[in-house]
C-alpha cells in the first residue's frame, strides 16, 4: 500500500503498446543521484521484461560529459547497478516532448525544470519520490556534501521510488483502452 498517492499518469493509457515510455531522471548536476535513479530504474525494467527506456539530466551543466561520482558508482555496484555508462548532460526544454515523465529528485530541481517545461507538458514533471511506497519523503536528498549514509539513503529512496514507479507505469499502460 502506498503511503502517497500516486501522481495521475493518465497519458500513459494512451500510447501503443509497442511504444516504450520514455523516462527522464533530473537532479542539480546529473552525477549523484539522477544517475543512480538511471541505473535502478534501467535495472529493475530489465528485470520485468517492460518496454521503458531512461536517461538522466542536470538542471545545471556544471558536470556535463563526466561520469557518475565515484561514491554513487561504489555504492550503486554494491547493490548490483551499474552507473559506469552514464555521462552527464545538462536537461533541454525538448526533453519534456521527448520524455513521457521527467521525474526530479527535490524542490529545487522541480523548480529549474518547471521554468523550462513547455505549460502543455506539465503532466510529464513530477517528484520521483512520489512514487515511494515504504518512506514518507517527497524529497531524494542530495548526498554529494555528505558521507557514505546519504549515498545509501538515496538508494533506499530511489529502489522504493522506482518499485512504485514500475508499478504505476504498468498499471497506467493496462487501463488502455481497447481499439
Amino acid at each position: 500500500m502506498s503511503i502517497h498517492n500516486y501522481p495521475p499518469l493518465q497519458h500513459l493509457a494512451d500510447k501503443a503498446p509497442n511504444q516504450p515510455v520514455h523516462v527522464l531522471m533530473v537532479c542539480m548536476g546529473n552525477i549523484c543521484r539522477s544517475p543512480t535513479a538511471h541505473g535502478v530504474l534501467e535495472h529493475m525494467v530489465a528485470r520485468a521484461a517492460c518496454a521503458i527506456t531512461v536517461d538522466s539530466a542536470g538542471t545545471h551543466g556544471y558536470h556535463a560529459g563526466e561520469a557518475p561520482d565515484a561514491r554513487a558508482q561504489s555504492h550503486a555496484a554494491r547493490r548490483g547497478y551499474d552507473l559506469s555508462a552514464q555521462r552527464a548532460r545538462r536537461l533541454r526544454a525538448q526533453d519534456f516532448t521527448a520524455f513521457d515523465l521527467v521525474l526530479v529528485m527535490d524542490e529545487d530541481n522541480e523548480a529549474a525544470a518547471r521554468a523550462l517545461c513547455p505549460p502543455e507538458d506539465l503532466h510529464r514533471l513530477h517528484r520521483l519520490a512520489d512514487f515511494c511506497n515504504k518512506h514518507a519523503t517527497r524529497v531524494v536528498p542530495d548526498p554529494y556534501y555528505g558521507n557514505a549514509q546519504g549515498f545509501e539513503r538515496v538508494l533506499d529512496i530511489v529502489e522504493d521510488a522506482c518499485e512504485g514507479l514500475l508499478e504505476c507505469i504498468v498499471q497506467a499502460r493496462a487501463a488502455r483502452a481497447p481499439a
